[in-house]
């Protein structure tokens, strides 16, 4: 890391920025009772030999609300994919016509909901416990710049006051998500 202002502000901002990107991809596989392809388009499938990410071996779409269609670009692979799917333990079954697969989306219960709230809160804290390690990182490398004499004591404290702007903005991005999730979870 280069410590200077910029620097150390452009590398604490990319991590930022990262911790919000990471919350957000796991949030897209997590199942709310709507279907969404997010659901399935991670699930590794053996590919001639290699495990690779469904949304690469096929095209998945969401006819309506409650279901997930899979066409495979090679229609050799449908086995193949209705393992993987099951073996994701995605609480779904597939359901094949001999080139597409279906996945029926089955409503949540109440209690489930509720669950999964509280996943979704433990990643977001996860997220933001990240993002003050991302800070407590800048701040000993702004507190090294400074007794380096690589910026002065304004800068220094200029500095700090924008890592701190930092976090709260993405702190503030971390919450956006998990009260959206949190709220498409709740819904009925």
């Amino acid at each position: 890391m280069e410590l200077s202002y910029a620097g150390i502000l452009a590398e604490c901002k990319t991590k930022m920025s990262k911790c919000v990107e990471y919350l957000e991809e796991e949030l897209r596989g997590l199942r709310t009772g709507r279907a969404s392809s997010g659901l399935v388009e991670t699930v590794r499938v053996e590919y001639y030999g290699s495990p690779t990410p469904l949304g690469q071996m096929a095209q998945i779409t969401t006819p309506d609300a409650k279901t997930i269609a899979i066409k495979p670009f090679d229609h050799t692979q449908l086995k193949a994919i209705e393992k993987a799917i099951l073996a994701a333990n995605l609480g779904l079954t597939p359901n094949s016509d001999g080139k597409i697969i279906r996945l029926s989306v089955p409503a949540l219960t109440e209690q489930t909901r509720k669950q999964l709230v509280s996943k979704v809160k433990d990643l977001a804290e996860a997220q933001r416990v990240a993002i003050r390690n991302v800070r407590r990182e800048a701040n000993k490398h702004a507190d090294q710049a400074k007794k380096d004499v690589v910026i002065t004591e304004d800068d220094h404290k200029r500095l700090l006051d924008d890592i701190q702007s930092l976090t709260k903005e993405s702190e503030k991005g971390i919450d956006g998500i998990f009260d959206s999730k949190s709220k498409e979870i709740m819904e009925i």
